[in-house]
């Protein structure tokens, strides 16, 4: 059995199991328009390393543009908990301070992407 890392929204409606075999690395927050606003440091998992364990019916889905980003919340208290990337759409982005045990502050200084200038935009 693999080890899992658990990640819920604040009030708890919502759980997620990460399996992270080299543990947390690269934390980082993006600079396009709407990671900017949350600036909440995320984590890369490959999409088959995500699973939402709990409150799956809790999580409201925020999209816009090209619909290839997908943004996930908790509908009771609002937490981000994770997104499918629009970078690589092979992977979730999982919200850093969404990870129990985990105080970004410690992983700081925290480096930005350049999401403003993506690719598809081009």
């Amino acid at each position: 059995m693999t080890e899992t890392t658990k990640a819920t929204c604040h009030c708890g409606a919502v759980e997620l199991h990460l399996r992270l075999p080299n543990g947390i690395t690269n934390p980082h927050r993006c600079d396009c328009s709407f990671c900017r606003r949350r600036a909440a440091p995320t984590i890369s998992v490959p999409l088959a390393d995500l699973e939402v364990v709990r409150g799956a019916d809790k999580l409201s889905l925020y999209t816009w543009n090209t619909g290839t980003a997908q943004h996930y919340f908790c509908k009771i208290c609002g937490i981000y908990t994770h997104h499918q990337r629009r970078s690589n759409p092979n992977e979730f982005g999982v919200n850093l301070g969404s990870i129990e045990g985990v105080n970004p502050a410690e992983y700081e200084p925290i480096p930005w992407d350049d999401g403003v200038n993506h690719p598809s935009d081009r």
